[in-house]
């Protein structure tokens, strides 16, 4: 009755510390104290280990060392781009001749959707955002469509790979599934999605978009890069994303890419360090332990077996679940918390596709909804140009429901 009673006790406090856990992600704060988000996953997980609920030997095989190897991979890559100068050398390529503003509306959302299908659409929003402000303010053109078509397009590009997010990496980690079909399932869920982002913020923007007048864009300044380093990024890139389509393992892909960049006479490593998203790294390693306890402890059998026979095969239903679940507690945790369930649908794989689907659009309903959302805001704060909730809103949401209904009826179709 004893042994009862503390596993019982055991069971509640590791359910409580992974409720509270996620709340602290969901709200991003407590009150009177300085932690984060990654904070509060590294003191979720050490409490599990603490209370007894997984061994530190359990804790370290919770983490998905694929995923993070994957992340801090192109991480590294990103960072050396960044560095070199190549993501100034495109953009103002691209903003140079686009002689219109639905034409640079169009350039903007076609730049950030491409590179965020590969590159992870969190760094792309960190290196675009305050590129496409200094070409905004040059021509004396109202902002916030422009940052918005940033946000809102590197999220709906990142659906296409496994490469494109966070969420996705984990997604095809735990799937298995190559990462040439993932692209050909849900590539054409991104393509729809970038030209339904283009008509919502020129319909909503109307002023802005819809008419005739030109302008010209004067190159104020050279642009700096490093050419050696552009060329070398570019072929290492080139290269991995061959590699990734062939078949082979995309984490050993991405590390080997990214130690392969550090190695050059040209950027120093700290400089490239700096760049690395660290936090990010942490929270993903103690939400992967947290979940862990929190499985062990609290999805049985019979627990598994209720959920399935809520209609989770059903592609509408899962990706309705997703959707309201991401933007309660965020997409990772989300698709950390459905693993256990999709693993024992009828066809785990198309369920898998759906919950990297919609936990990724989701991301486009509010200002808050996903990190990509949250950079382009903050960065645009910085230059004193303000993204309320409300302008994100009316953008984000109709874009979102629109998006994945055609997600929807693509994978309930295919």
């Amino acid at each position: 009755m004893l042994q009862l009673f503390l596993d019982s006790a055991e069971s509640y406090t590791a359910i409580a510390v992974f409720v509270a856990t996620y709340l602290f992600i969901a709200v991003g704060k407590l009150p009177g104290y300085h932690l984060d988000r990654a904070g509060a996953a590294l003191l979720g997980a050490c409490l599990m280990v603490w209370l007894g609920v997984l061994s530190l030997d359990d804790a370290f095989a919770a983490i998905d060392f694929d995923t993070i190897a994957l992340l801090f991979g192109m991480m590294i890559v990103v960072a050396n781009l960044r560095l070199s100068g190549f993501f100034e050398l495109v953009n103002e390529w691209v903003v140079v001749r686009a002689r219109y503003p639905l034409v640079l509306l169009g350039a903007i959302v076609l730049l950030a959707g491409v590179l965020s299908a590969f590159l992870v659409n969190d760094t792309i929003c960190l290196v675009m955002t305050p590129l496409v402000l200094d070409v905004t303010l040059r021509l004396k053109r109202n902002p916030v469509p422009y940052l918005l078509a940033v946000a809102l397009a590197s999220n709906v590009g990142s659906v296409a790979t496994i490469t494109g997010n966070p969420q996705n990496m984990i997604v095809g980690s735990l799937s298995r599934i190559p990462y040439a079909r993932f692209a050909l399932e849900l590539a054409p869920v991104a393509a729809a999605g970038l030209l339904l982002t283009v008509a919502m913020i020129a319909l909503i923007y109307r002023r802005e978009f819809l008419h005739r007048e030109g302008f010209v864009v004067k190159v104020s300044r050279p642009v700096r890069y490093l050419q050696p380093v552009v060329i070398k990024s570019l072929l290492v890139m080139g290269a991995m994303i061959v590699l990734f389509f062939a078949g082979q393992p995309v984490a050993k892909v991405a590390i080997l890419g990214g130690a392969y960049m550090l190695f050059t006479r040209r950027i120093k490593a700290h400089k490239v360090y700096r760049e690395i998203d660290w936090p990010l790294l942490v929270m993903f390693s103690g939400l992967f332990v947290v979940v862990a306890a929190f499985e062990r402890v609290a999805v049985t059998p019979g627990v598994i077996a209720a959920v399935a026979r809520q209609h989770l095969d059903d592609v509408a239903v899962l990706s309705t679940v997703t959707a309201v679940l991401s933007n309660l507690v965020s997409n990772v945790p989300a698709v950390l918390m459905l693993k256990s369930f999709v693993g024992n649908l009828a066809d785990p794989q198309r369920a898998w596709l759906a919950v990297a689907m919609a936990s990724t659009l989701a991301g486009n309903f509010t200002l808050v909804g996903s990190v990509a959302n949250l950079i382009v805001a903050q960065r645009a704060q910085g230059a004193g140009v303000t993204i309320g909730f409300w302008t994100y809103f009316k953008v984000g949401a109709p874009l979102t429901v629109l998006t994945i209904l055609f997600g929807v009826a693509w994978l309930g179709n295919a």
